[in-house]
């Protein structure tokens, strides 16, 4: 009766089990959760398990380029990388999810045509804590207990260098914050750029750099006067034939009185708007002769100057250019004409309201001019004058031989007259080609070193120097600004020469600290320059690459504020660009040549950083042109503080580093 009473129990409770409702959403979840649990667990444990990868790729990554680093400056042996292996990633590696972490470390020899290779290979696991749950589900086995992860890295040398080319602003804005300081230390200082590259290098010539400052132009250094790629053309020209000069509004011309001012005449130009006559001449104004920075003169004196060897009869010598801020290298000659040494006055301008005759110093018409008529019946009758310009010429074999001959005409052209023909000088009509047959005023030989941008469109080219292309020559230029030759080795705040590519490591610490704030801001001349640092072939004697041989070639571009000037006055005044940003805009193509440039492989040939310190108050916009024209968006920096000098640069130069990370 007792185990039939239990019986009959349990089964009315079970059909009354079975017949209820109550509870049953309670009794569906907890058959649903198990499911439910084990999809998040496993989404738990396969994080925890990408987590440790990433951190032995991270670790493995960091051993091998310190073993490529030891190795390479000889403090371990190759039969010490196995060691020195675990031991550096021990410290490195962190994750408590790993379990049963091994590596192996297997280095390999270069030969003439394989890089040195150290190859790493790790190992591990992690204890699954939520896929047991699967062994719930219906018709479940055994649940894994663990899953496997691993990771290689490989750090390659031996027959992949590194080319570096630092372009770095020094105008006169970087003297603020102590940007300039920030930068040498950035630089040069301990544990900056230039340690951290030279560590990367075993054998001399593993690691390059080179150093070019800037800031309108760049400092060639003037003892390459002789290098057959300087194109002299404009510093031997006078300001009417100045290629710098690509408009009418800053191209300098001759008043049309020129053939009749002589000595005693006034000084025909003047620091305006232009000539008497309506005609433009440029910003400049006479001194005593072609010395530069002279002291100046209002009247043509009547005399005879002897300079560097060459007699100046009766010398026109135009100051510095306002307009272009350089200086002229020779002077007009007032040579009297035959008619005038023979006591005969010369009709000199005919046909032209603007007639006139040259005044003296009390501004009355030098003596025996005359001028009658009016409108287009006008003429002016004097005694007359042949200027020679005292530089170039067809006869002139002292002094800058082998040098750009150019026919400068330096007599009278009307630039707004159609025909040529409004304005005689008679015997000869228009113009005197220059024909100087003595020494030059100021030779090359006295040229401070100063390069300007090259002549269009090859300012914005890689192209290498051909003596049978002018536009492809590197223009000498004689700047002069803020009442300082910057690069002059006698000014107090020299711009610092160039320096090609070197493994001297003082020596580029040196030229680096030296580096000190000049003038206006050219960035494109800057990084034209670095370009040519790396181009072999080109003027800076770049050492040969070898075919065998994979180079990493850097460009890195520094400046502290925005483009104003360049070579050509119209697009910039030193304080503010033109409208429509044409130096930009050159430079921008410039970057656009640089980006499409394409090793033998295919491959983008230059890394390009560019970092723009931006401490003004108020701030400058970011510059689009910097921006555009590093390799890519992580490589342009923006800087709102000299201390992220040092810290950016130090980002670089890791970056830099890890290129030995093959993968």
């Amino acid at each position: 009766m007792l185990g039939s009473a239990i019986f009959d129990r349990v089964r009315a409770a079970a059909r009354r089990f079975s017949k209820a409702t109550d509870g049953n959403i309670a009794v569906i979840f907890t058959f649903a959760a198990i499911p439910v649990l084990l999809f998040v667990g496993v989404a738990i444990d396969y994080t925890r398990a990408n987590a440790a990868r990433s951190s032995m790729q991270a670790a493995l990554d960091s051993t091998a380029l310190m073993l490529s680093k030891d190795l390479t400056m000889g403090n371990i042996t190759a039969a010490q990388i196995p060691g020195k292996a675990q031991t550096y990633f021990a410290a490195l590696y962190t994750n408590k999810d790993g379990q049963g972490i091994s590596i192996s470390a297997t280095y390999t020899t270069p030969t003439a045509n394989t890089a040195a290779t150290i190859l790493l290979t790790g190992s591990g696991y992690i204890k699954y804590d939520f896929m047991q749950l699967a062994a719930l589900l219906p018709g479940a086995g055994a649940a894994p207990t663990t899953v496997n992860f691993g990771a290689t890295s490989t750090s390659t040398w031996g027959n992949v260098k590194m080319r570096v080319a630092l372009a770095l602003d020094n105008t006169g804005s970087m003297k603020d914050d102590n940007k300039i300081v920030a930068l040498r230390n950035a630089v040069a200082g301990t544990g900056g750029l230039i340690d951290q590259l030279s560590a990367l290098s075993k054998n001399n010539g593993d690691v390059y750099i080179s150093v070019i400052p800037f800031f309108k132009d760049v400092n060639l250094g003037a003892s390459n006067y002789g290098a057959s790629f300087i194109d002299w053309t404009d510093w031997l020209n006078p300001p009417t034939t100045q290629q710098a000069l690509l408009t009418t509004s800053t191209q300098a011309t001759l008043p049309v009185n020129w053939h009749a001012v002589g000595p005693g005449s006034k000084c025909p130009f003047t620091n305006t708007t232009g000539n008497t006559d309506g005609s433009a001449n440029g910003a400049f104004v006479c001194q005593v002769n072609p010395t530069r920075n002279s002291s100046t003169t209002s009247t043509i004196p009547s005399t005879t100057l002897t300079v560097n060897g060459a007699s100046i009869q009766n010398p026109i010598c135009p100051t510095m250019d306002g307009n272009s801020q350089t200086f002229y290298n020779g002077c007009w000659t007032s040579e009297p004409s035959a008619a005038t040494a023979a006591g005969t006055k010369e009709t000199f301008c005919s046909g032209s309201s603007k007639c006139s005759c040259p005044k003296n110093s009390s501004g009355n018409n030098v003596s025996g001019c005359t001028c009658s008529g009016s409108g287009s019946s006008r003429s002016c009758t004097g005694w007359t004058y042949v200027h020679n310009w005292t530089q170039p010429g067809p006869n002139d074999n002292t002094h800058n031989t082998n040098q750009p001959r150019v026919s400068a005409i330096v007599g009278y052209r009307d630039p707004t007259s159609t025909t040529n023909t409004e304005h005689i000088w008679t015997p000869t009509a228009l113009g005197v080609a220059n024909d100087w047959r003595n020494f030059s005023t100021n030779p090359i030989s006295t040229w401070t070193g100063c390069i300007t941008d090259r002549t269009q469109p090859n300012d914005a080219t890689g192209v290498l120097p051909n003596t049978s292309d002018l536009t492809t020559l590197f223009p000498a230029n004689e700047n002069y600004e803020n009442s300082t030759a910057y690069c002059s080795s006698s000014s107090s705040t020299q711009l610092e020469p160039m320096i090609p590519l070197s493994y001297n490591w003082s020596a580029l610490k040196t030229a680096v600290n030296a580096m000190q704030p000049t003038g206006g801001t050219n960035q494109a001349v800057g990084l034209a320059w670095a370009w040519q640092s790396l181009l072999v072939g080109g003027p800076l004697n770049t050492p040969a690459e070898d075919s065998n041989t994979t180079y990493n070639r850097v460009i890195i571009l520094l400046s502290d504020g925005l483009n104003t000037e360049d070579r050509w006055p119209e697009y910039g005044d030193g304080r503010t660009q033109a409208s429509g940003n044409p130096i930009d805009a050159r430079q921008a193509l410039m970057c656009q040549n640089l980006q499409a440039a394409k090793d033998s492989g295919g491959s983008p040939m230059y890394t390009i950083y560019t970092i723009q310190v931006n401490t003004s108050s108020p701030a400058d916009p970011t510059s689009t042109v910097l921006k555009n024209c590093a390799s890519s968006p992580d490589k342009f920096f923006m800087l709102t503080s000299s201390t992220q000098i040092v810290t950016t640069f130090n980002t670089i130069g890791t970056a830099l580093s890890k290129l030995r990370l093959a993968k």
